[in-house]
């Protein structure tokens, strides 16, 4: 784990409640909400800003989160909900919690903010001022900012050129219309929400292709940026979580440096653990060949022989992977073959083989949103699987939607066996591989997860701890799109290489990995 994934983690956890205990004895973060409605509107009817385009109001019911928007009629809102939070929290929406001060053009000298003006390694300003006379003024230098306000950077925001306004300036601070300029009403310590927009699960919302458009420099316009979702703990809470967010700062980047000194400190963690042996697992270190074992060759036969009697299609994208003296070889069905040796990222023991992750699956698709998108969820019907409902230790359906009969009949393409394995593969959590259990009722997925059906059921599982080994798991990361990481598509995903053991093999490394504690 490096230092900045340890970070990551402290910052969820601090977030969902779980960094410091709640206590009773704190104002509710309902009635922080209601004070800065009043202030909103205070200042509002003071003319010191704008009235919002829509306000919002986000409230629990029989364990639903609804919303009211400008009063109307609420609707649930359970599909946004990132994860659950302690009572006394709120979910809010980012343009509920912060105003901004609005836009000028410069009349004379004045500070330009602009992004260089911003570390992004630590997220602080530049000690040195950019001073700027008001004739030579860019067309960008527009924002009014004042000290404590959160400047949070909407181009490219994965790279994190954010920052919270702590110094005083020689002259007038004027900021790039580039930036956000979030300045929090009063109860919402700017550290802690300056540390949620630092969070994964905010970094997941920002960066994803519906929010972050563009390629070269994907940027989330205004709307999309206040349309967040921010946990409201109480205030004095707020103040717990960044005091002791902040007392961890000094031993994560202790333990950044040592770590690289170091691997022995991070195999002491339990996730570099897990994936190192997965590792080993997969390169045949894990547990001893024994000679007398039917060679995985002869198990790739019987599965092209089953493959070709799915019809010409399938037939025609099969491939086979052989080993020779000077490289390695992919022939196709048509005879001709190509060297990728270079693609080959390790040696496998003689009675194992290489395979395309194709070769192996009599299906390999995604699913897709139904017409009408999530206002078609029912709380009964058929299951209807979603990327959160997705992880390698299996399924978790205690926040699964379901659809009408009649919509799953129209997405027949999509519909999930029993013992297919299901592919997160966009977003935050992609990479994440589940394998669907026998017995499951009625089910379908949407455009966030692939199927992968194996044509050899024996070696499910261990196809299974492949995906979600470190190797393949880095094929995927290289396989996305484009800067803004567009995600894994089921051409793509059909390429993956996959080390295969004879069946008997692959069953003494799942029973090794199932009684080590990982």
């Amino acid at each position: 784990m490096t230092a900045q994934q340890l970070k990551n983690s402290i910052l969820q956890l601090a977030v969902q409640g779980k960094l410091v205990p709640q206590d009773p004895n704190d104002e509710p973060a309902s009635v922080l909400l209601e004070r800065i409605t009043k202030e909103r509107e205070r200042l509002i009817k003071e003319k010191k800003i704008k009235k919002p385009k829509t306000t919002s109001r986000i409230f629990r019911r029989d364990g639903h989160y609804y919303e009211s928007v400008n009063g109307g009629e609420p609707a649930c809102i359970d599909e946004e909900i990132p994860f659950d939070i302690p009572d006394s929290w709120e979910w809010v929406r980012l343009s509920h919690i912060v105003y901004n001060h609005g836009q000028e053009k410069p009349e004379s000298d004045f500070s330009y903010i602009d992004i260089g003006s911003i570390d992004n390694k630590r997220q602080k300003l530049n000690q040195t001022e950019n001073i700027i006379c008001a004739d030579k003024a860019p067309s960008r230098a527009r924002k009014i900012v004042h000290w404590g306000d959160i400047l949070y950077s909407t181009v490219r925001p994965y790279l994190h050129n954010m920052c919270i306004v702590d110094k005083a300036f020689s002259k007038t601070p004027i900021a790039s219309t580039g930036f956000a300029v979030l300045c929090p009403f009063s109860g919402i310590y700017n550290a802690y929400l300056f540390y949620y927009l630092m969070s994964p699960e905010f970094d997941s919302y920002a960066n994803d292709t519906e929010n972050a458009k563009g390629v070269a420099y994907p940027a989330i316009n205004d709307d999309r940026l206040y349309r967040a979702l921010i946990p409201i703990p109480p205030s004095v809470e707020q103040q717990r979580i960044v005091a002791r967010f902040e007392n961890i700062l000094p031993e994560i980047y202790q333990y950044d440096e040592l770590s690289i000194k170091s691997e022995s400190l991070e195999k002491g963690f339990p996730d570099a653990l897990k994936k190192s042996i997965l590792q080993h697992a997969i390169q045949g270190k894990l547990v001893p060949q024994d000679p007398n074992d039917e060679p995985a060759s002869v198990l790739l036969e019987r599965i092209a022989e089953e493959r070709t009697k799915l019809g010409k299609k399938a037939a025609k994208s099969m491939s086979r992977i052989e080993r020779r003296d000077r490289g390695t070889y992919e022939i196709f069905p048509d005879g001709s073959e190509v060297d990728i040796s270079d693609e080959i990222p390790f040696d496998l023991p003689t009675s194992w083989e290489w395979a395309r992750l194709g070769s192996l699956c009599s299906k390999i698709g995604a699913g897709s949103t139904p017409k009408g998108g999530r206002a078609v969820y029912k709380s009964k019907g058929v299951l209807f699987l979603r990327s959160q409902n997705v992880y390698n230790d299996g399924l978790r359906l205690s926040n699964a939607a379901f659809i009408d009969e009649s919509i799953d009949a129209a997405m027949s393409g999509s519909r999930v066996e029993p013992f297919d394995l299901l592919l997160n593969i966009t977003g935050a959590s992609i990479g994440r591989c589940a394998i669907v259990p026998d017995g499951i009722q009625r089910t379908n997925i949407n455009q966030h997860v692939l199927i992968l059906r194996c044509i050899e059921r024996a070696m499910l599982e261990y196809v299974h701890t492949c995906i979600i080994s470190p190797l393949v798991f880095k094929s995927i990361m290289d396989m996305q799109v484009g800067a803004t990481k567009e995600g894994l598509s089921a051409q793509k995903a059909a390429q993956l290489l996959i080390p295969i053991p004879p069946v008997k093999e692959q069953h003494r490394i799942i029973t090794a990995l199932s009684s080590l504690p990982i």
